[in-house]
């Protein structure tokens, strides 16, 4: 399948706060998207965690 699960990690804090899907195919390297941290309580840079 080209799609899996993938766990988003809050750059400042570290925290993982998000679980969401990517299609590998289309994006094979890592993602990092601008988020909501409820820890940090902001936007913040959340990158894809192994």
């Amino acid at each position: 399948m080209a799609r899996e699960k993938i766990i988003m990690e809050c750059t400042d804090c570290k925290s993982r706060n998000y679980f969401t899907q990517k299609n590998k195919r289309l994006h094979p390297e890592r993602v990092e998207w601008k988020k909501y941290c409820p820890r940090c309580t902001k936007h913040v840079l959340h990158k894809e965690s192994k």
